[in-house]
């Protein structure tokens, strides 16, 4: 068992480490692209069919770029294709999907308090929204709605909206923003491997047959690259997600994700705006940094929504929490529903070492983790995963009232 739960760890982190490698890369050549596509320069000198062209400037050279809109009169000799950073990205996001929320299913992937289904029927369900988003965004974007980008677009918000809301009443905090980032990217990379690639192969092929192409191959796959623009930024958010249990472990967590995907728009359109030389929008900045303030607002659960109080997570000596009187009881609350986990030996199956090395076993561990055990279990519902140890509301507001009132004892 003990040899096994090690092969898995190493496997994750294999996966892991594949999965940043070729995002990296999707990432990088589709910020390129768009930059240069907006930055192309109408000239007159330019060859028949040429839509523009940039003059760049990169590692001691100068690069010369000319853009085809369709395509040239001839199939040139050397074809370059970028679709593999695509693929590569999403299988090993599914990978990873498999081996730490499909694998771990009960831990990760469930909360019981949400919704009580066992693992295969999660894994179902899992599997069945990322089929079916695919499907339901190809069917609006082919509709009549299509035609208008901008309708289209607002309309697929909501869809994005919603899907935040209902994987939040389906699976742990956790879990739910990790699916909506692979619900986002699953149709970016269908996009790239069921449109836009195919849509590219069909005008080769004219090429070749000596045809010419149809410019609304070219249309359809622009259309679709531009909504995987915007989509770019909110993906890597949920991605990372998961290092911020007040991001996806509070109540509020699927208005958080809707607050999200504004962000990445109102940044990318600074980006896109800049690229194509029409200025630089400093509101989408401005507009930027009030969505950030609103979601960490939202984070904390203020009293004007829930009639709880608020106060500020800081970090004082440890040795205050020790000594608070809430302190007793708070120890046994750790002890029966953490130490399993967060021990030298924990007892959890399939756990063989601390989480992150963190260990609750005594008072000096419990007081110096005061502000992790706060966060993640007073304030969200991040730990336990999937709520696996039972904590209830009442003992999740001792934490809170013992954290807090040490800090105010601190003040004072």
């Amino acid at each position: 068992m003990y040899e096994y739960a090690i092969a898995w760890e190493w496997l994750a982190f294999a996966a892991r480490w594949f999965h940043v490698i070729t995002a990296i890369a999707w990432i990088g050549s589709s910020f390129y692209f768009i930059a240069l596509d907006l930055g192309l320069v109408k000239r007159p000198h330019l060859p028949p069919g040429a839509y523009g062209e940039e003059w760049q400037v990169h590692g001691g050279g100068f690069y010369h770029i000319q853009k085809y809109l369709v395509a040239p009169a001839q199939m040139p000799e050397h074809l370059t294709w970028f679709k593999y950073e695509s693929y590569f990205t999403w299988i090993s996001g599914f990978l990873m999907l498999c081996i730490v929320y499909y694998g771990g299913a009960d831990l990760f992937l469930i909360d019981q308090h949400v919704l009580d289904i066992s693992p295969s029927v999660a894994i179902l369900i899992s599997l069945g929204s990322l089929a079916l988003g695919w499907v339901v965004y190809d069917l609006l974007c082919k509709s009549p709605l299509g035609r208008n980008t901008w309708g289209l677009m607002a309309v697929l918000y909501v869809v994005l909206v919603f899907m935040a809301w209902g994987y939040t009443q389906l699976f742990t905090g956790r879990a739910a923003f990790l699916h909506l980032g692979a619900f986002t990217a699953t149709i970016m990379s269908a996009n790239v491997f069921m449109i836009i690639i195919p849509n590219q192969k069909i005008v080769v092929a004219d090429l070749i047959a000596g045809r010419v192409p149809d410019p609304k191959y070219g249309q359809v796959a622009k259309q679709r690259s531009l909504h995987n623009n915007y989509l770019t930024l909110p993906v890597i958010f949920f991605m990372l997600s998961n290092h911020y249990p007040l991001s996806f472990g509070t109540q509020f967590n699927w208005v958080i994700a809707a607050l999200v995907f504004l962000m990445g728009v109102t940044i990318r359109h600074w980006f896109n705006t800049t690229h194509a030389r029409k200025g630089r929008p400093t509101w989408t900045w401005i507009v930027t940094v009030i969505l950030f303030i609103l979601i960490m607002w939202l984070s904390t659960v203020p009293k004007l929504l829930t009639g709880e109080t608020d106060a500020a997570a800081v970090a004082p000596a440890f040795q205050q929490f020790a000594g608070d009187p809430h302190f007793p009881a708070v120890k046994q609350l750790v002890s029966t529903r953490c130490s399993m986990c967060h021990a030298a030996e924990p007892v959890y199956e399939g756990i063989v070492r601390p989480p992150n090395g963190v260990m609750l076993e005594n008072d000096a561990e419990i007081a110096a983790h005061a502000r992790e055990i706060y966060i993640q279990a007073g304030r969200s519902h991040a730990m336990p995963p999937g709520n696996i140890t039972d904590i209830t509301p009442d003992e999740r507001k001792l934490l809170v009232a013992w954290f807090e009132s040490a800090v105010e004892g601190k003040k004072q």
